[in-house]
């Protein structure tokens, strides 16, 4: 037997999928935290276990599998983590008081820069905005843990039944009558998996600048001209959705703390591979952390936003908590 190699060699090979391995994970899970656990977990299986790699498979199908497995290990103790919509409550009253379920493992938004999505590198496949849009992660969470693994190994790695089959020690026919399954399952929330998510185009992002400013110069009755008809709005940890363009405007002149122009700055970020934005909130002359919102494009009109209250989310972004500098009221 040849020695053991070092964390330096392990780690040479290793290393430059530590991306995609995370885009990964946080398709199973639902969660960039858990995700990056997850992570941690894959490489430390896999640098205990090299020394019997025989590679009869690439590095890089051996480690998918480990994630895979720990990524199965870790759900059966998790529940899902839905999004406000995949609770199954009617939409809410936008004047209707807000309620926090703190007890709910909700979805995380997940940014960019931490999964590679968009990157130019060979692996872009599995980190495509496709394959991590917002959308998607949350309608996977309706799926059991296996149907999710088998879904995302066959549609998204686009491995073979045979290769999954193996990944999760069953049988091809097996794989297949999961895959059939879980199809059905996602195609009744969430279009096709291979659905394209174009570049932003100039009108998208000539209205994403009209967004930004209906918002921080507290002009209410701008959004209302921004949303598709059926346009939702969802902001966990609260577990009220909201649905149309009058009822999300109304939702932010009666719940949002802002009261007049200058109140929220929103800075640009990008999470899902989606456009995404850092709001800040200002208090006490300081701009501070308020949410992390993600917005989806449907044609030339926003169809759903998605606001987080999470707090750590920033620091995931690489946010800072405070903008520099006073804002005068």
């Amino acid at each position: 037997m040849t020695d053991k190699p070092t964390n330096e060699e392990f780690l040479q090979h290793a290393d430059p999928m530590r991306r995609e391995l995370l885009a990964h994970c946080y398709r199973m899970m639902g969660s960039v935290h858990d995700a990056e656990d997850l992570v941690q977990e894959t490489y430390l299986r896999a640098w205990r276990a090299y020394d019997g790699f025989e590679g009869r498979s690439s590095l890089r199908t051996w480690l998918y599998r480990i994630a895979t497995s720990a990524c199965l290990t870790a759900l059966d103790s998790r529940s899902r983590r839905p999004l406000p919509t995949g609770l199954g409550a009617p939409s809410t009253e936008p004047a209707a008081p807000l309620v926090t379920d703190n007890e709910v493992p909700w979805l995380e938004p997940a940014p960019d820069a931490l999964t590679g999505t968009g990157g130019d590198d060979p692996a872009s496949i599995v980190t495509s905005r496709e394959s991590i849009r917002l959308a998607l992660i949350a309608a996977l969470q309706h799926l059991p843990p296996r149907q999710r693994a088998v879904l995302v190994l066959r549609d998204v790695l686009k491995w073979k039944a045979a290769e999954v089959a193996e990944a999760l020690e069953t049988s091809t026919a097996a794989v297949n009558s999961i895959l059939q399954r879980a199809r059905a399952q996602l195609n009744e929330v969430q279009p096709s998996i291979d659905d394209p998510v174009e570049p932003l185009s100039p009108e998208q992002r000539a209205q994403l600048e009209r967004y930004v400013a209906a918002f921080e110069n507290y002009d209410v009755d701008s959004l209302v001209h921004l949303f598709t008809k059926d346009a939702i709005w969802e902001m966990p940890p609260f577990v009220g959705w909201y649905q149309g363009p009058e009822t999300i405007a109304e939702l932010t002149r009666t719940q949002c703390p802002a009261e007049r122009a200058g109140d929220l700055k929103l800075v640009p970020t990008a999470a899902n591979g989606q456009p995404a934005f850092a709001v800040y909130f200002r208090e006490d002359g300081v701009y501070r952390q308020f949410a992390i919102m993600v917005l989806t494009f449907s044609g030339e009109r926003i169809s759903h936003v998605g606001m987080f209250f999470e707090e750590n989310l920033f620091k995931t972004f690489g946010l800072p908590s405070a903008l520099e500098g006073s804002a005068t009221k």
